[in-house]
């Protein structure tokens, strides 16, 4: 289905990406947890409001 030349490509993409995330994501890990130090509750509302919906479908 994929090249050789393809998969090789994409391969490296992937590591490349990768290493830039993360560089990327070290460089700015100051102003993340001064701006976005909330943000971890907001997503356990999102998931406890996901399981509430998906409890009350299974049980009514």
């Amino acid at each position: 289905m994929f090249s050789q030349g393809q998969i090789v490509f994409g391969v490296l993409f992937f590591i490349a990406f990768a290493i830039i995330i993360g560089f990327m994501y070290r460089k700015d890990l100051k102003i993340h947890k001064r701006f976005y130090s909330g943000s971890l509750w907001v997503l356990v509302a999102f998931i406890a409001f996901i399981m509430s919906i998906v409890c009350i479908k299974t049980f009514l």
